[in-house]
């Protein structure tokens, strides 16, 4: 389970990394359900990142994929195309997004977003390790 205390922990270990790269981060991190725990927006990180980092972790507990891989299946002519429309246009199709696991077992997800795609996948995964 995905409680308050865990979120911060997974979200303290995502910031550390967004210091270490030096870009300020929007992270969230969402329980079984994929229902918002905690959010975090750092100091000087885009507002209009609030959201996607938000949509990232549901998008990755939705469908229990990274969103990267995600991204990367939804391509034109792939199996995913056009899956980015789908649910209300919630879903996010661009890395940062990554389900949190116990076994074998979703038990959450984390989404972040602030960066390139590669910056927001390496804070995602600081964040994941740290569950």
């Amino acid at each position: 389970m995905i409680t308050l205390e865990v979120a911060r922990k997974i979200i303290a270990a995502a910031e550390a990394k967004a210091t270490e790269i030096g870009q300020p981060m929007n992270i969230a991190v969402v329980d079984a359900g994929g229902n918002l725990v905690a959010h975090v927006r750092m100091d000087n990180a885009w507002i209009g990142s609030v959201n996607i980092s938000i949509n990232k972790a549901w998008t990755s507990r939705a469908f229990d994929i990274t969103t990267k891989a995600l991204g990367e299946n939804s391509q034109s002519g792939d199996q995913f195309f056009g899956i980015h429309a789908s649910n209300g246009g919630k879903v996010m199709v661009f890395a940062g997004g990554i389900p949190l696991k116990k076994g074998k077992k979703v038990v959450g997800a984390i989404g972040v977003s602030g960066g390139s795609g590669e910056q927001d996948h390496a804070v995602a995964e600081a964040g994941a390790k740290a569950y």
